[in-house]
């Protein structure tokens, strides 16, 4: 049976162009087994020409991000060509990296697809921790502003899309509910995005999703230990913070101390996207599974999402976490990665392609 149930989007007749009902593959109906499958399931090698270049994104601090970047050949040089050709950024979520499995994945299918291909890094992710003093946290969407202004005026980009994962989720629709119609950004995917903080900090805490919580804090309090040691004039000792047991005490102890942040609610608050996606003013799709294990969507978030014209809320019954792993056959499997490429060249017109 197909599996796509946004509402006003639930038979393949009304289903847009570009979409496809989603069917799990056979034996991958649960959220857990997806969420798990999907961080081991197989892709093609990755083997896209990179150039590695650091953007500024706080000048106060000199703190610089990391981005890979793919340029199509008429890129490198300045005229029609590049600022017609769309670049589209990519963010990864909680604990990746430019080099997490769906990031790599769908640079690979925007390459082919023509499109110039941007991959970031968050603040001191994939292995950038000297790169700045500070930690990242899920609402710094004007790191993402950054990297799309500083690659529009040095390469003179007309077009940028964005599309980002989990938290890297919350990250690009929290821009563009910030910039709204702003260029050069001209569309916008999110896939199973964290926009709802605390209910998702919550929902990691609840028995079933220990493994996740756990998962996530052994790699957080690893780096938090690593910028300890790198900067012992600003952080404190990981002992002297001891214990931390849950995502809540870890942005409560860590992120609110360091960001700026009047505890682990007033962050939560600030940082959620869902308090600007009624904003949203570019063509965006969001997909989001409900058997998701520990991303939850408010009620007042699925109605902002479902009002705002701009935005297609594409949600499927299975799906689990960052997975959507279906029963097509071949690099087709990873479904949610050839929708949004789908919905880019849709959403903006592009002719490019292999």
């Amino acid at each position: 049976m197909s599996d796509f149930c946004s509402p006003g989007q639930g038979s393949r007749a009304s289903l847009p162009e570009w979409c496809s009902p989603f069917e799990p593959h056979r034996g991958l109906s649960n959220g857990h087994l997806q969420t798990i499958a999907g961080n081991f399931f197989p892709r093609p090698a990755f083997r896209l020409a990179t150039v590695s270049e650091t953007v500024e994104v706080d000048p106060a601090d000199g703190s610089r991000v990391l981005c890979h970047c793919h340029w199509q050949p008429d890129s490198q040089r300045s005229g029609p060509n590049q600022a017609r050709r769309l670049t589209v950024v990519l963010v990864h979520g909680l604990e990746g990296s430019s080099d997490s499995g769906y990031i790599r994945g769908l640079a690979a299918r925007a390459w082919e697809a023509g499109l110039n291909v941007v991959r970031m890094n968050m603040r001191t992710c994939g292995g950038t921790e000297t790169l700045t003093p500070t930690l990242y946290h899920s609402g710094l969407s004007g790191d993402v502003g950054a990297v799309v202004r500083h690659f529009a005026r040095r390469r003179g980009l007309k077009r940028v899309a964005l599309a980002g994962y989990s938290m890297g989720g919350n990250l690009v629709l929290k821009l563009a509910g910030e910039w709204g119609r702003q260029p050069p950004l001209c569309a916008v995917a999110a896939v199973c995005p964290a926009i709802d903080l605390a209910a998702g900090a919550d929902a990691l805490h609840e028995p079933a999703n220990r493994l996740y919580e756990w998962r996530f804090l052994r790699g957080l309090m690893a780096r938090y230990s690593r910028k300890a040691r790198l900067f012992p004039s600003v952080y404190a000792t990981p002992k002297s913070i001891w214990p931390v047991r849950s995502i809540r005490q870890f942005d409560d102890k860590i992120v609110a101390r360091y960001c700026g942040f009047h505890g682990a609610d007033d962050y939560y608050d600030r940082a959620s996207s869902a308090h600007v996606v009624d904003r949203v003013a570019v063509p965006t799709l969001t997909v989001h599974a409900q058997d998701d294990p520990f991303v939850r969507l408010l009620p007042e978030t699925r109605a902002k999402l479902l009002a705002n014209p701009r935005v297609t809320f594409a949600e499927t019954r299975h799906g689990g976490h960052c997975a959507f792993l279906s029963r097509d056959r071949g690099n087709e499997i990873h479904w949610a990665e050839a929708t949004v490429m789908r919905f880019l060249l849709a959403a903006t017109a592009e002719s490019y392609g292999s």
